[in-house]
C-alpha cells in the first residue's frame, strides 16, 4: 500500500514533531535552519520556484491518470500525452499564478512574469518521457506478469493506481460526505484485448501507470510508521512488473544545491516502506528530474542497513524534539550554523556572513525595538511549571483547537477545576494512567483555550503519585498557585514572517490559518489566528510591520509559546 491510515494529526495529518522527509533532509544540512524553520516555524519569502514544484508534479499526475483510448504506437501515445501537456501547462500556470498571487510574503526580487508556458510545458514532457520508457519496456515484455489480470477487470494491489474514470481511495473513506453520489469518469473507458493476443500501446500504459498522489483526494496520503512517530508522502510508486520501485519527483536537475538530499530523502521512504510492509525491501529508489529528464538511480539500503537507519532515524527525531524550548533568544548560536547549506535565510541572521545575508535581515538588524506598557518581553513568557492536584476525570484522545486528536483530563487543584491536555498526539501518552489520589504534574506548560486555563504536558513533562513513598522526592519542588499562572502574554515588536494556510480536513470540512512572528529586539514568537479570527488587518500585515498585541492566549507547540488571536478578547494594533 503506497499510503496508510493517520495514527494521528489533525488537519493534515501532520505535527512538527514528527519526523518526515523534508525534516530529515533539512536537519541533515543543518540543524539550525531545522529549528528555525520547522520548529520554530519562521517562514521565509516564497519563491516562484517553490510554487512551481507542487503544480508541475501536479500537472504530470494529472496526465498519468488520463487513459488513451484506441492509441496503438509508442509515437501515438507520445504525441497524445504531449498534447495533453501543452494543454496541463497553461493550466498548471493559471494555478501558480493564483497560489502566488494570494501569498502573503512573497520574493521581491521575482515576477510572475518571468514564468514561461512553454517552460513548463517542456518540463511536465520530460517526466512524460521518462513515464514513457516505463510503458516501452512494459510493452515489450508483453504487458509485464499482470497482463491478463488487469484483462479480467480485476486490480493486483489493494490500492490501484488511480485513474480518473475509477473511484478514488480515501484513506478514511468514513469520513467522506456524499461518496457515493460523486461521478468521477470523464468518458476514458479502456477496452482490453482477449486473453492470450500481445498486449497493445494502450495496455501497456494502462498496466505500468504507476500510482501518484490522487488529486482528488484531499486526505493525506502518506504512509505512517506503525508508532506515530515518522511519516512521509511519496511521488510514485511503480509496480507493473512485479517490482516496487519508489519515484520521486524534483522539478530542477541533479546539478541543484538541493541534489545531495535526494539520497537522504529515498533512503527514508525505502525505510518507511520497510517499516509499514512488514520487513518488505523494495527494489529500487530513483529521482526524476523535469529539468533535462534525467532518472538518477541509488542503491536500496539492506536489511541490516535498515536496521541502522531505524536507529540513526529515532536518535535524531529524539534530538528533534530536545532542541529549543520556552521563549526563542533570537539570534542565538545554538545548534551551530552550517556554512554552506541550501537554501538558508534566517541561519546567517546573527551570524555576520556578508555572503549570505539578505537586505530584509540586514534590515531587521538595524531596527531597534522599544517596550511600552502593558506589554512583557517575550523572554518573561512563563513556561514550565509545577502543580499539585487530583485527578477528576478523563477524556479522549479528541480533536484539539488543530483537529489533532489527544488526550484530556480534570485536575482538582486546590478546590479549582483545570484541563490538563497533551501539547501535541503523543506527546504525554501516559496522562490516563493516573486515577485515583493525589499527584504532582512537573513541568506543565501553562496556558489558556477559549477563555479556560490549561496545562499542556510533552516528552518532557512528568507525572509523580503522591504515594508515602513518593513524597520526599518532591519536597524541593515549586509550587504555581492556579490563580498566579500566566496563561495570557500582552507582547510588542516587529513582524519577521508571515503565511497564510488553507485547507480541507479529513471530513471536508475546511480550515484557515495565518502564522506570524514577532520579534521584541531579543526574543521571538509565533503568533497564530484561525479561521473567524483571521481579519483583514492580520492579513496586511506584512515584515517589518511593529505591532503590539494585548491578551493573546497562551498556547505551546513543540515546547516552543505559541500566541493565539481570539477575536473575542485579543486586540492587534499596527504601530505606525
Amino acid at each position: 500500500m503506497p499510503f496508510g491510515t493517520p495514527p494521528s494529526g489533525g488537519p493534515l495529518s501532520r505535527t512538527r514533531t514528527r519526523l518526515s522527509a523534508s525534516s530529515l533532509t533539512k536537519y541533515l544540512r543543518c540543524p539550525k535552519q531545522f529549528f528555525l524553520g520547522n520548529k520554530l516555524g519562521l517562514s521565509s519569502p516564497k519563491s516562484i520556484y517553490q510554487v512551481l514544484g507542487i503544480v508541475l508534479e501536479d500537472s504530470i499526475c494529472s496526465i498519468l491518470m488520463r487513459r488513451p483510448v484506441s492509441i496503438n504506437s509508442l509515437e501515438g501515445l507520445r504525441e497524445w500525452c504531449y498534447n495533453l501537456a501543452d494543454e496541463e501547462a497553461k493550466h498548471c500556470f493559471q494555478l501558480g499564478k493564483e497560489n502566488w498571487d494570494s501569498t502573503i510574503w512573497q520574493n521581491a526580487e521575482q515576477s510572475w512574469e518571468d514564468v514561461d508556458v512553454e517552460e513548463l510545458s517542456r518540463k511536465i514532457k520530460n517526466g512524460l518521457s521518462l513515464f514513457l520508457e516505463e510503458v516501452e519496456k512494459c510493452h515489450n515484455s508483453n504487458g509485464g506478469p499482470y497482463l491478463e489480470q488487469f484483462r479480467k477487470g480485476e486490480s493486483p494491489f489493494k490500492i490501484p493506481s488511480p485513474a480518473w474514470g475509477e473511484e478514488p481511495v480515501f484513506p478514511i473513506a468514513d469520513k467522506v460526505r456524499n461518496f457515493g453520489m460523486r461521478s468521477w469518469s470523464k468518458n476514458e473507458t479502456i477496452t482490453w484485448k482477449k486473453v492470450g493476443q500481445p498486449v497493445a500501446w494502450d495496455e501497456a500504459w494502462e498496466i505500468a501507470r504507476p500510482w501518484v498522489k490522487d488529486p482528488r483526494v484531499h486526505q493525506p496520503q502518506r504512509l505512517f510508521h506503525p508508532d506515530g512517530w515518522a511519516a512521509g508522502e511519496l511521488d510514485l510508486v511503480l509496480r507493473w512488473d512485479g517490482n516496487i520501485r519508489l519515484i520521486d519527483i524534483k522539478s530542477g536537475n541533479p546539478s541543484s544545491k538541493f541534489a545531495e538530499s535526494l539520497v537522504h530523502q529515498l533512503n527514508f521512504y525505502a525505510w518507511l516502506w520497510h517499516e509499514t510492509h512488514e520487513k518488505q525491501i523494495v527494489d529500487g529508489i530513483e529521482g526524476w528530474y523535469l529539468d533535462n529528464s534525467v532518472r538518477t538511480q541509488y542503491e536500496v539500503p539492506s536489511d541490516l542497513e535498515m536496521t541502522k537507519l531505524g536507529k540513526k532515524y529515532k536518535k535524531i527525531h529524539r534530538e528533534m524534539l530536545d532542541l529549543g524550548e520556552g521563549p526563542v533568544k533570537f539570534p542565538d548560536n545554538y545548534p551551530e550554523p552550517c556554512k554552506k547549506s541550501a537554501g538558508c535565510f534566517w541561519c546567517s541572521f546573527g551570524e555576520k556572513d556578508p555572503e549570505q545575508e539578505s537586505d530584509f535581515l540586514t534590515n531587521l538588524e538595524q531596527i531597534e525595538v522599544k517596550i511600552s506598557p502593558p506589554s512583557q518581553k517575550i523572554g518573561e513568557i512563563q513556561s514550565r511549571i509545577n502543580v499539585k492536584g487530583k485527578f477528576t476525570g478523563q477524556w479522549g484522545p479528541l480533536p484539539n483547537h488543530y483537529s489533532e486528536p489527544v488526550l484530556g483530563a480534570m485536575v482538582s487543584v486546590s478546590g479549582t477545576q483545570i484541563t490538563v491536555e497533551e501539547s501535541e498526539p503523543n506527546s504525554f501518552p501516559k496522562l490516563h494512567d493516573y486515577s485515583d489520589g493525589e499527584v504532582m504534574i512537573i513541568n506543565a506548560l501553562p496556558g489558556v483555550w477559549r477563555g479556560n486555563s490549561r496545562l499542556y504536558l510533552d516528552h518532557k513533562s512528568e507525572i509523580i503519585s503522591l504515594k508515602e513513598d513518593n513524597v520526599e522526592s518532591t519536597n524541593n519542588l515549586e509550587l504555581t498557585r492556579i490563580g498566579l499562572m500566566r496563561t495570557r502574554a500582552n507582547v510588542e515588536g516587529v513582524v519577521i514572517s508571515i503565511a497564510k494556510r488553507d485547507g480541507v480536513r479529513l471530513d471536508e470540512k475546511p480550515w484557515s490559518m495565518v502564522n506570524l512572528h514577532i520579534w521584541d529586539g531579543s526574543h521571538v514568537a509565533e503568533v497564530v489566528a484561525f479561521g473567524s479570527s483571521i481579519t483583514n488587518q492580520i492579513t496586511d500585515l506584512s515584515p517589518l510591520d511593529r505591532i503590539k498585541i494585548v491578551s493573546a492566549e497562551l498556547g505551546w507547540r513543540s515546547s516552543l509559546p505559541q500566541l493565539r488571536i481570539d477575536q473575542r478578547s485579543t486586540r492587534l494594533t499596527k504601530i505606525d
